[in-house]
């Protein structure tokens, strides 16, 4: 199928502006994603349709936890990744093009057959993940389309790499994003993601002006991003650029992938991050795979009470009415 978002250049060359690599492609190769192939001077995207994923999943998995908490969400992906992260955790599926000779493997569904599925489910939105949901756009955004008219509500969890000429396209039906910002210096998005950081600090700068909503996660990996400076003011950015009230998920690393000489993240590291970041004037930061620990569970940033109380991905118990604390009534933000 013919992408969208290219431009013809002289000898059948071609340029994708699809995500901010914005590759020159030659005939017969392909981008830096693995999934886009110019075919004589044509662009074609290789993944319509071809679904490597399809689960139904709590949506503070993605994480959300201030979008819809306690629903469910139809999560699908297709092989295929514009970043190259040493550390990913689904590197079996996103880099399956480069890791394997450019093998591109999975069943062949239509927008139609995924909304059926969602709303079958009993699903409030559809979410676009594991992957990079980027680099299958024109399946995403014909399924978002379908998934609006039928009252789901559509979800990217994303690298932010996106161009803003894509985020324009998609942005009408595109509710709410969890943008990883994996670190905060262009020496890091250039060694361990081969990308770089002003161009995903644009893309949540634009989501904010599109209304879009927005949670952030940051992989703390010891030893690369974890100095206490470096997350002060990628804090210091999101309340800043994105408001106080954006929630930042902290994850904790475990060895993966080509980064196994990495330990896992210390408790203690990520409790400091979550310190910072509450000091930097953040309303909303959580502690992530590290379940049982109370850095899951929503408390209102004016009394400190507990209103949403959380055991791994699931929902104990949610006391926000109305959007607001029913202890002191300060408003919590979200969309509820």
């Amino acid at each position: 199928m013919e992408a969208l978002l290219y431009e013809h250049l002289k000898d059948k060359k071609v340029k994708c502006n699809l995500c901010s690599h914005r590759c020159v492609i030659v005939n017969g190769k392909r981008g830096i994603c693995g999934v886009r192939e110019n075919r004589d001077g044509t662009l074609e995207t290789l993944v319509y349709g071809k679904l490597i994923a399809r689960h139904i999943d709590p949506i503070e998995k993605k994480p959300l936890f201030h979008f819809l908490p306690g629903s469910l969400s139809y999560s699908i992906a297709t092989p295929g990744c514009n970043f190259r992260c040493l550390f990913c955790q689904n590197a079996d599926i996103s880099q399956m093009p480069l890791d394997n000779k450019g093998l591109i493997m999975g069943g062949s569904f239509t927008p139609e057959e995924v909304v059926a599925s969602a709303v079958a489910g009993n699903c409030k939105s559809i979410a676009y993940t594991y992957t990079e949901p980027t680099i299958y756009f024109e399946f995403a955004r014909d399924t978002a389309i379908l998934a609006r008219e039928k009252g789901l509500k559509n979800i990217f969890v994303t690298n932010g790499y996106m161009t803003k000429e894509m985020l324009s396209m998609i942005h009408p039906n595109l509710d709410a994003a969890n943008v990883d910002l994996k670190a905060f210096t262009e020496e890091y998005y250039k060694k361990y993601c081969g990308a770089k950081l002003e161009k995903v600090k644009e893309t949540l700068k634009e989501m904010r002006s599109l209304g879009i909503f927005i949670e952030v996660t940051t992989l703390i990996i010891p030893g690369l991003n974890d100095d206490a400076a470096e997350l002060e003011k990628l804090a210091e950015f999101l309340a800043g650029s994105l408001g106080p009230e954006t929630p930042w998920h902290i994850s904790r690393f475990h060895p993966t992938y080509k980064l196994k000489d990495r330990p896992s993240t210390p408790l203690e590291t990520l409790v400091s991050a979550r310190e910072i970041g509450m000091k930097c004037g953040l309303k909303y930061v959580y502690t992530g795979n590290v379940p049982g620990e109370d850095g899951e569970s929503t408390y209102c940033h004016n009394c400190g009470k507990m209103l949403i109380e959380r055991i791994g991905f699931y929902i104990k118990k949610n006391a926000v009415e109305n959007s607001k604390c029913p202890h002191c009534g300060m408003h919590i933000d979200g969309v509820w």
